[in-house]
């Protein structure tokens, strides 16, 4: 596989920008030895597998696992549901979104079961879905990810489908409909998996969430599904050499986070991914959990309060050009834009002659692809003009190849801007109190005096509801 995705940089630049909103060359050459020294520094961490995300690549037994796994369930079930949320759901759409057809759970004939990710337990959702199930519970199978077992949601999913299948399927074993991704040696989901046998996956110790699209959490449905999960992994080992390198300028995850961090330094705290591709607007989903989650923090690695992230956001072109590119040309200054950009598409559509309509002429015989990478370059045209930086992440296709590699750059880039803002990229101490009201708003034992504090903090007020 020779095929690599590249980070364009020039837009974001003071030649192209100006002083006041770009970075100068100066100020990323002053970098070179810092981010030299966080490079040896993830890589002192990578060796003493405190990084264990770093070696998700090369997982070549645990692979053989998986296509063992999908091999044994081809053909058997004409439903996958995956039941997570955040890093437990995100990778799993943004895969499938990237790698199958749009209409893929439409299609007559595919390479795997419909796929359904089940990411939230808004009840209209869920249940909009049991119904079609009901009648087709022979046919499905069930992945449940959590690493603990006790995330609300999951949880409250699982038991929900659990009951299910044995009120509909009371002679079925359970084992034939679910599969567990979670804890390889403890929590509440470990546990129900080793009283009612059922066949678990891992979520590898030490890889948070947002971190393990690359593990069983992301490439069993994605394997089930016909993706290519070798490919996959080959392109991110591919990145991981590329991103070694303690030179600046040859590494473009570091160069990604130097150019984020000198841009937050001045004041541009909003990062919009942007891609001018359908396939990539779930990898923005994606991109948007580990960069907040990971980044957002209220103190730094000195104990001091510091309350530092960059914000990001997603839009997808062309159809954002029409919500929100009037306020990121005339609105504050205080966005990065990255676009996404496809040289090849691998299909294409022809546009129709144009006949009497003389202003419809110029599109007559062109093609969808030119249009869609004319707007992003108009986009981006229009973006300069007004003094806006912009970086774009150029894949010469989308396959599955070039996927994991993005998906690698991104995930180092993020251990990179971590480094840099002198913050714990792998904690989320801010998730915690908001689950712990949820137990008590639930009526989980122990939590009674918690339910008080929030109920007293959260009471209406009749005289502010208008």
């Amino acid at each position: 596989m020779t095929k690599q995705i590249k980070l364009y940089y020039k837009n974001a630049t003071c030649e192209v920008v100006g002083d006041e909103h770009g970075v100068s060359m100066e100020a990323l050459s002053q970098l070179r030895p810092r981010i030299s020294e966080i490079t040896s520094r993830l890589a002192h961490q990578r060796f003493e597998g405190k990084l264990p995300y770093r070696d998700l690549p090369y997982q070549e037994e645990n692979c053989d696992k998986i296509m063992d796994f999908t091999s044994r369930f081809a053909g058997r079930y004409d439903n996958l549901v995956v039941l997570g949320i955040g890093g437990s759901a995100l990778g799993n759409i943004a895969l499938q979104t990237a790698l199958n057809n749009p209409t893929y759970n439409l299609q007559p004939t595919r390479p795997g079961p419909r796929l359904f990710v089940m990411d939230n337990v808004d009840p209209v959702q869920l249940g909009g879905l049991l119904v079609i199930l009901e009648g087709e519970l022979e046919n499905t199978l069930f992945n449940v990810i959590s690493k603990s077992g006790q995330t609300a949601e999951t949880a409250a999913q699982f038991l929900i489908v659990r009951a299910m299948l044995k009120a509909r399927l009371p002679q079925a074993n359970l084992a034939d409909h679910i599969i567990a991704t979670t804890d390889p040696q403890s929590g509440t989901l470990r546990q129900i998996v080793e009283r009612e046998g059922l066949t678990a996956l891992e979520v590898p110790p030490g890889v948070g969430g947002r971190f393990s699209v690359l593990s069983d959490v992301g490439l069993f449905s994605a394997a089930m599904c016909g993706i290519n999960i070798v490919e996959l992994l080959e392109g991110a080992a591919d990145m991981d050499q590329r991103v070694k390198d303690d030179e600046l300028m040859r590494n473009p995850a570091a160069l990604y986070a130097a150019i984020q961090w000198l841009f937050y330094q001045k004041g541009k705290n909003l990062s919009v991914m942007m891609p001018y591709s359908y396939q990539l607007k779930d990898l923005c989903d994606w991109y948007r959990q580990l960069w907040a989650e990971s980044l957002g923090k209220a103190q730094n690695l000195k104990g001091e309060q510091v309350n530092v992230g960059p914000t990001p956001i997603k839009a997808l072109g062309a159809t954002d050009q029409h919500s929100q590119v009037q306020l990121y040309r005339e609105g504050p200054n205080d966005k990065v834009i990255t676009f996404l950009e496809v040289e090849s598409f691998g299909r294409d559509v022809t546009i129709g002659a144009a006949g009497d309509v003389e202003e419809l002429a110029y599109l007559s015989g062109q093609t969808m692809s030119k249009l869609l990478n004319s707007e992003k370059v108009g986009t981006e045209y229009a973006l300069v003009q007004s003094q806006r930086p912009c970086l774009t992440v150029r894949f010469p296709e989308i396959s599955a190849y070039t996927v994991g590699q993005f998906i690698y750059l991104f995930e180092v880039a993020t251990s990179y801007m971590g480094e840099l803002l002198g913050i714990n990229t792998y904690d989320q101490p801010a998730v915690e109190l908001g689950k712990q009201a949820t137990f008590a708003l639930m009526g989980r034992e122990g939590y009674q005096e918690m339910l008080r504090e929030i109920q007293g903090a959260t009471r209406i007020d009749d005289d502010f509801l208008v």
